[in-house]
């Protein structure tokens, strides 16, 4: 069975706004940051960065790009996580996008890339 989002069960659409304030809340509350504190830092209002977070503004990209340096995070990383939630909501499956090989160094798998520290030195 596939994960059903509140939306998807309640028979409302997700939106994108919706997701992005909803993850950049999130982002904010994991460093306890004030709405104040990243207002100052991305120069916009602290109303205005409220009505982003609950949703009801859709901040353009220069904005969400700005909010985003404010927490110190990257876009990439906030539109994965968007991503992600729509995905889990539309019951599509989310690939791993860490390539074989990597996982395999990272993990320290047999047939791993030897790690340069652990590498004899001449």
């Amino acid at each position: 069975m596939n994960p059903r989002s509140r939306e998807q069960r309640e028979g409302r659409t997700m939106l994108l706004r919706v997701e992005i304030g909803d993850a950049l809340r999130s982002a904010r509350r994991r460093q306890g940051r004030t709405l104040r504190d990243v207002s100052t830092g991305a120069s916009v209002s602290l109303g205005y960065l409220s009505e982003i977070e609950r949703g009801q503004k859709e901040a353009s990209s220069e904005l969400l790009s700005s909010i985003c340096e404010a927490l110190d995070l990257p876009v990439s990383a906030l539109l994965s996580e968007v991503s992600d939630r729509f995905a889990l909501a539309e019951g599509v499956e989310i690939p791993d996008t860490i390539p074989q090989e990597l996982s395999d160094k990272i993990l320290g798998h047999p047939g791993a890339y030897p790690s340069p520290r652990l590498a004899a030195k001449p």
